[in-house]
């Protein structure tokens, strides 16, 4: 390379021109695929067939689609952490996706994007639990609970219920050594069918008073615990990312008439109220964990509907954050970035409890003294909010915010550069 000035100045102007048209033409926004020689289209999020990647006409930010199948995919639930690493150091997603014998388990690559079919049960399963310290997915067929490696796709029996306590596991803890999650007697599954809608079987089930158990499993010895019983409706079970003794869980159902949020020491059994409603129809809801496992985030509305904050909760010493937001920026679901400097959220249509005019958007939040900054990442005006909820999640590098939804007509799992 020259560091002749001359030649650098001759040079600088014989690539201007092309500067200036790359930076003022629309669809002319330059990423690693042009760097192949490509073009990324500057398009409207969905609403027709869309490319596997593309800019937001209205954001600007870059999309790439994951789930490069013609049966599409679907990214876990928000605070179910779907990563593993792989051996070379690349991080790898995994992710439910069709097949011509059932929906199955697959994972791909963030760095190369290629695709991998993790399992091949031949019955119907569910459970969406990855094991970043054993390299293993939890699924639950039936009775009985199976793990397989996302690298290797060996496969194990984890575990068969008792027929007297037929539960469903839900989260593992920070070693994989123990599986959690709640139990209920059968009459709440005879509610969920008389009643398939939650519109009908939320409050039903509430008001019913089911006795739940919270259990655990071990992933080794298949030993079952039960932790604690109540008649209340036990749900929302989630284990520490870094504390393998600490489970959340909460008390399910209408959100203003409960005291949701709830820790529980699986060693002591010692249970902990997170957060203590303070007025009336206040709620608290769609808790997480931040990744160091020292506080839990949730949705806070004081009241219910009327003003929203993204709050959080120390767990040792109850400490309080609490954020500001705009009722338009408001989100079903919430996440945090690795670092635990941004947040993201998957906005909410004109249906749900924020009525917002504006707020079909993946968007970035920053904080901002006592607000948060927002950011918005993808229109998702043709995204079906009811019954796909995005569900957003950070990469692991914390440079995407993934998500997904069915804004082309079918339901891929995408990421969106931030």
């Amino acid at each position: 390379m020259t560091h002749n000035p001359k030649v650098m100045i001759r040079n600088l102007i014989r690539i201007l021109p092309y500067l200036l048209l790359t930076s003022l033409l629309p669809g002319c926004v330059k990423s690693s695929s042009q760097e192949r020689g490509e073009d990324i289209p500057v398009l409207k999020s969905g609403g027709q067939p869309m490319p596997d990647e593309w800019i937001d006409a209205d954001t600007k930010h870059r999309i790439i689609r994951l789930t490069k199948r013609e049966k599409g995919g679907r990214s876990f639930y928000f605070h179910n952490y779907p990563f593993v690493k792989a051996e070379n150091g690349d991080d790898v997603m995994v992710f439910y996706g069709n097949t011509d014998s059932g929906r199955q388990i697959f994972s791909v690559n963030l760095n190369t994007k290629a695709i991998e079919q993790v399992t091949s049960h031949p019955s119907r399963f569910g459970g969406e639990i990855v094991s970043g310290s054993t390299g293993e997915v939890f699924y639950q067929s039936s009775d009985s609970v199976f793990a397989t490696n996302i690298l290797t796709k060996e496969s194990r029996l984890v575990y068969v219920f008792p027929d007297d306590f037929k539960a469903r596991i839900s989260t593992i803890n920070a070693d994989g050594t123990l599986l959690a999650g709640s139990f209920a007697l059968p009459v709440k599954d005879s509610i969920y069918r008389a009643n398939p809608e939650k519109k009908d079987y939320f409050n039903l089930i509430y008001e019913a008073k089911v006795p739940h158990t919270l259990f655990t499993v071990n992933t080794q010895s298949g030993a079952l615990k039960k932790l604690y019983q109540e008649r209340a409706w036990l749900n929302h079970v989630q284990f520490s990312p870094t504390d393998p003794d600490l489970l959340m869980y909460c008390h399910e159902g209408p959100w203003h008439l409960v005291d949701r949020i709830w820790t529980i020491d699986v060693q002591t059994g010692k249970n902990k109220l997170m957060h203590e409603r303070t007025m009336h129809r206040e709620i608290a809801g769609h808790e997480f964990f931040g990744p160091d496992g020292k506080t839990i985030w949730y949705d806070l509305q004081r009241p219910r509907g009327e003003t929203f904050f993204l709050a959080g909760v120390n767990v040792e010493n109850g400490e309080r954050t609490v954020y500001q937001m705009d009722r338009d920026e408001w989100s079903i679901h919430f996440n945090i970035s690795p670092d635990q400097q941004l947040f993201a959220g998957d906005g909410g249509d004109s249906t749900q409890v924020a009525l917002a005019e504006n707020g079909c958007w993946i968007y970035l939040f920053t904080p901002s003294g006592e607000s948060l900054k927002a950011e918005k990442l993808v229109n998702m005006e043709y995204h079906s909010y009811r019954p796909i909820e995005p569900n957003v999640h950070f990469s692991p590098d914390g440079q995407w915010v993934i998500f997904r939804s069915d804004l082309d007509g079918t339901l891929h799992t995408y990421a969106v550069k931030i």
